[in-house]
């Protein structure tokens, strides 16, 4: 319990310093929100009195201050481009960020547990290595990459669902999911090899401890010990790797929105760096890197309570 408490606490505190060094990078570089706003209408007296009404004129320190106490309220201020709140602004594209990566995330476990399994029941035979090979192939293709194969194949030779003719969830949820499945599909398929390697090398790690003699010692049918034993026990390692997976779909997401068209937290982000709206940009990479820092502790939480010798260790 202690050692989850202290895991927390880092959290928040990781999360506070990720806030901090956003706030800080985006108030020095250069650019100036005012200027790309007005664009050509800019004068010096347009612009002084914008940044006035930005507040972009107050010190650094006071600012600062001001924007954590607002994050604090879960308030993100207001948007420099649109004259609108930011929490208005995103609200309607965190779920479909979410939806991805949550998507992709099952994807990801429905193909590698079953491949893992097949592959590690297959070993030494030309089968393990067709996979292995494939296996290889697979993790090295970038999401993106894979994305634009996957609208050319999927999309524009069979025909299966139409590239960029995105259909919002809140319109029909059906043709939402069926559009999101390919877009998903490419984030989820690295990870899926990942995943398909390391858990093989897990349960044929297991294969070799003493407790599966003595299960077949004792009269157990081999299918018996591998899915009640075996594959139980080479799961738990795989579990950590679900916290890095989490984060790279959250993260990956933002790429394969601008890949297929979906009008998520990325096409958004990348507006708003375009046009300076920095407010809008600080708000969605905070959001990113909570929920990456939550879904780490999560998945780490649940490893102490499936395995409390972790918990036992650390302590």
């Amino acid at each position: 319990m202690i050692a989850i408490l202290k895991k927390i606490a880092s959290a928040i505190i990781t999360i506070v310093v990720v806030s901090c060094l956003v706030f800080i990078a985006f108030s020095v570089i250069p650019g100036d929100p005012a200027v790309a706003k007005l664009g050509t209408q800019a004068t010096p007296e347009k612009l002084e009195a914008l940044r006035i009404k930005m507040g972009l004129n107050e010190p650094l320190l006071k600012r600062f201050v001001l924007w954590l106490s607002g994050i604090v309220r879960g308030d993100f201020s207001t948007s420099y481009s649109y004259s609108m709140s930011v929490n208005s602004l995103i609200a309607e594209k965190i779920p479909v960020t979410l939806i991805l990566a949550l998507y992709s995330l099952i994807i990801m476990i429905v193909i590698s547990i079953p491949v893992a399994v097949f592959a590690a029941r297959h070993k030494g035979d030309v089968i393990e290595r067709t996979v292995t090979i494939i296996n290889q192939v697979i993790m090295s293709i970038p999401p993106f990459f894979g994305g634009i194969l996957i609208s050319l194949v999927f999309g524009m030779t069979l025909k299966l669902f139409t590239p960029g003719a995105y259909v919002s969830y809140s319109k029909n949820l059906g043709a939402f999911l069926a559009y999101m499945f390919f877009p998903a599909l490419a984030l989820a398929l690295p990870k899926a090899a990942m995943a398909v390697s390391l858990l093989y090398t897990s349960i044929v790690d297991e294969l070799k401890k003493d407790y599966v003699r003595t299960a077949y010692s004792r009269g157990n049918s081999t299918k018996g010990v591998f899915y009640n034993h075996i594959l139980k026990n080479a799961c738990i390692p795989v579990i950590t790797f679900l916290g890095m997976a989490i984060a790279d779909m959250i993260a990956g997401s933002i790429v394969i929105e601008q890949v297929f068209s979906i009008p998520g937290l990325g096409r958004i982000l990348l507006t708003s760096i375009q046009n300076r709206d920095y407010p809008v940009v600080e708000a969605i990479i905070v959001i990113i890197a909570a929920l990456v820092i939550l879904s780490n502790l999560l998945v780490d939480i649940m490893y102490r309570v499936i395995d409390p010798r972790v918990g036992r260790s650390n302590e």
